[in-house]
Formats: structure tokens, C-alpha cells, sequence
């Protein structure tokens, strides 16, 4: 994408924004609303910082990533950019980005907070921080995340982008794995390919052998590589302008009755990811997911009950305990995903799903995860066996299979009304 597209993307992006928080003032009674950065925050009794990640909202604003303590004012008029501008010789100074996007903003460079002495008493603050007696407004908050699961243009190309950033890391993990790496080099790989270090990364990088690979949020990084190493499950992104690409990819190292799961199941991934559609209601995809399992499981000799009686006795579930995904956006896991209007009327999931993130039906322009699973949990094996004693699996091959730990694949969507458009497969494609 040029230059002179950017621009115009981003500046429509801004009017949309300009618009959506236009509404909210009315809605609220506002002149002004101001959005916080954030500040640093610090390890308990100690002067090292944690990470900064600015809030979201603030971030939404900028084509870069903003700084802490930096804000944005919404009026009537031109966006205004609170930009800090201390400086001390422990640090490098924030230097304002140059750009065409500075010919869109008030920027008023400041070394402390006199500037909040000239809001009205009409304003409201969103955001980690409170400014003098402003504190985060929840309601406000609540009305402005419904819009964020519609992207502009100009998010879809950020989002575009971090899906080509990581599907290079994707790659470049699974040829190291492949070349003898151990959990640990494989990541070192991924951040190489990629150009990100560890804390720039959207979330940490799941980087699984073997029965890790069963661990859904497994962080840890062994430097040493198994004996035998049959799985590896990759679940990393990369970060555009503050938006989060999350990509799952698994891979094996034998031909065997795992990859012939492994097969199937990314058949599986790629027919409900298309049928991410506008209008359909994303709990019926994750229904239709847990069928898919039902039917892997019975089409593999995991479990010989019919798919009917399998779903009857959540059997699939305990293969699959996980939603199917949730939106994303400047946030991995993006607001607004049970949220049916922007006054926070929320829809819980299914009874037999607590976890999954999204109940909202699909419409145009959302960006989401389609991530189905089968792991092999023994802690879920254990419950499954004590409470559901005639559960028709075959403990024999679910003790073959266990040492490869579980599959998981993840792309990335857009809906669109006649179809979708599937950021992550597209990606790979340009890399092959």
C-alpha cells in the first residue's frame, strides 16, 4: 500500500471516528471528550517500568504508536494532540512523528498538566488514568466500544499488515522446528523473521512441543528440545500500528494417524471460517464447529458414539473447551464481543460454552478469529471419564495421541456480505 492510499485511508478512518464520538457527545451531553494514553507503571517496590501498551481507545486515533501520557481532546472542531514533551537525560525524548496526518491535528507539546485547567465541566475522560476530577466514564466507554468491532478501511490495511508481518515469523518457526530448534530457538526464530522484540509483540507467543501444545495459554520457553519431537503449535502475531494480527498454525514431524488428524481438522477450520458471513450468528458457528469435532472424533476411531449422542454428552467439548474465536482489532481478544447494542445489553454464551468471547451476529467490516481445536488435556480426560462412564472413546488411542499434545489453526477474517476475506490464508499465499 502507498504513501498517498495510507493517507486517504487514515483520513477517512478519522472522519469516521470524528463522527462516531460526535454522536456519543450528543448522547452524553458533552462539548468534550479526552481520551488517555496512559501512564508507566512499575514492578512493586522497584524503578523498572512495565511494558507500555497505550490504551486502545487513544490509540485508535494515530497512525503510530503513541507514547505514555500523551492524550487526545475531541471537540467539535480539529482533534487536538496532548503530546509530552518533559524531558530528562535518563530518557530518549518522544519526538512527534512527521507526516501528512499532523495537517489533520491541533498538536500541543506539554511538560505537566496546566492544559486540563482550560476544560469545561461538560467533559469526560475515558481511559487508565484520571485527570484532575475526571475519571474513566463507563458508560460512555460502553457506547463507543459497540462501534470498534466495525472496521474502517484503514484498520483492515493495519490488520492486513500484521497478518503479513507474522505469517512470516509463522514460517520461519515451523523451518527451524523442522531444522532440529528446541521451544526457545523456534520463538527466537519467530521475533528474527518478524523484526519484533519479545514485549512488542500483541500478546506472548505461544510456542508448544509435544503435550505443551495442549496447554492453551502455554508462555513457557524450553531451551531444551524433546527426545522425540512429534508437535509443534505456534499461536503468535505481530502488531501494526497498534493492531494485533493472532495466528495458530501446528505442525508434525511424522506421517502418521496425528497428521491425518491434523488434515482434517484444518478442512474443518477452513469450512467454518468461510461461512463467516454477514448475518449469521457467530454462536451457531461455534455449534457447528463443536459437530465438526463430534464427527473427527467418530471419523478417527476417538470416539465410536454417533455425533448426535457425542453432543448430547458434551463429549466434543472436552476436546474442544474453548470458543471458536473472538474479534479482533487494537485489542487481541477486541471489545464489544457479547455486546448487543452500545447501551452494554450483553449476550451470555451457550451454558455448555462459557468461554467463547463472541455472540454477536456478524455484519460487514468485523475482523475475526476462526480457531477451532482438538487437544488432548488429560485433566479434561480424567473429568470426562469419571463423569461420563459409558463415553465411547478408545483410551488406547487417546493414550497414542497424547504425547502429540493437540491441534489448533487460526486465521484471520473479514465478513463481507457474500463472503469473506480470509487476511491470514492470503498472507501465506504472497510468502509461497
Amino acid at each position: 500500500m502507498n504513501n498517498t492510499m495510507d493517507n486517504a485511508l487514515y483520513i477517512r478512518h478519522l472522519e469516521t471516528l470524528l463522527q462516531r464520538y460526535r454522536i456519543a457527545s450528543s448522547q452524553f451531553q458533552l462539548d468534550t471528550i479526552v481520551i488517555g494514553a496512559g501512564s508507566l507503571s512499575h514492578y512493586f517496590e522497584d524503578d523498572n517500568a512495565h511494558p507500555f501498551k497505550p490504551f486502545a481507545a487513544a490509540q485508535q486515533w494515530l497512525p503510530f504508536t503513541l507514547p505514555a501520557g500523551s492524550f487526545i481532546v475531541i471537540k467539535q472542531d480539529k482533534p487536538e494532540l496532548i503530546w509530552p514533551a518533559q524531558q530528562d537525560f535518563w530518557h530518549m525524548a518522544n519526538a512527534i512523528p512527521e507526516g501528512e496526518w499532523q495537517s489533520h491535528w491541533r498538536i500541543t507539546p506539554v511538560n505537566d498538566d496546566s492544559w486540563t485547567q482550560s476544560l469545561s465541566s461538560n467533559s469526560a475522560f475515558i481511559g487508565p488514568d484520571a485527570i484532575g476530577s475526571l475519571t474513566h466514564h463507563h458508560g460512555l466507554m460502553t457506547w463507543l466500544n459497540y462501534d470498534r468491532a466495525i472496521k474502517t478501511d484503514y484498520e483492515i490495511a493495519c490488520l492486513e499488515t500484521a497478518n503479513q508481518i507474522a505469517a512470516k515469523g509463522h514460517i520461519a518457526a515451523q523451518q527451524a522446528f523442522l531444522s532440529g530448534a528446541s521451544e526457545l530457538q523456534t520463538h527466537l526464530a519467530y521475533l528474527d523473521a518478524t523484526q519484533q522484540d519479545a514485549i512488542s509483540t500483541p500478546y506472548p507467543n505461544i510456542v508448544g512441543i509435544n503435550e505443551h501444545a495442549a496447554v492453551l495459554h502455554y508462555e513457557q520457553k524450553s531451551s531444551q528440545r524433546p527426545f522425540r519431537p512429534l508437535t509443534l503449535l505456534v499461536d503468535a502475531g505481530a502488531s501494526h500500528h497498534g493492531y494485533a494480527s493472532d495466528i495458530t498454525r501446528t505442525t508434525t514431524t511424522l506421517n502418521d494417524e496425528f497428521s491425518a488428524l491434523l488434515d482434517d481438522m484444518d478442512i474443518l477450520q477452513q469450512s467454518i471460517a468461510n461461512q463467516a458471513v454477514a448475518g449469521v450468528a457467530f454462536v451457531e458457528l461455534h455449534q457447528k464447529t463443536l459437530h465438526g469435532v463430534a464427527h473427527l472424533l467418530k471419523q478417527h476411531d476417538i470416539c465410536s458414539l454417533s455425533i448426535e449422542e457425542q453432543l448430547a454428552k458434551q463429549i466434543p467439548h472436552h476436546f474442544y473447551p474453548h470458543g471458536l474465536g473472538h474479534f479482533l482489532g487494537l485489542q487481541v481478544h477486541d471489545v464489544g464481543g457479547r455486546q448487543l447494542d452500545a447501551t452494554g445489553t450483553l449476550q451470555n454464551p451457550p451454558a455448555g460454552s462459557p468461554f467463547l468471547r463472541l455472540t454477536r451476529d456478524l455484519v460487514p467490516n468485523m475482523v475475526i478469529t476462526v480457531e477451532p481445536g482438538l487437544y488432548f488435556i488429560p485433566m479434561l480426560l480424567e473429568k470426562l471419564k469419571a463423569q461420563q462412564p459409558k463415553h465411547g472413546c478408545n483410551i488406547n488411542k487417546i493414550d497414542r495421541l497424547t504425547p502429540y499434545g493437540g491441534i489448533r489453526i487460526e486465521d484471520n477474517i473479514v465478513v463481507d456480505i457474500e463472503g469473506i476475506r480470509n487476511l491470514t490464508r492470503d498472507a501465506f499465499a504472497t510468502l509461497s
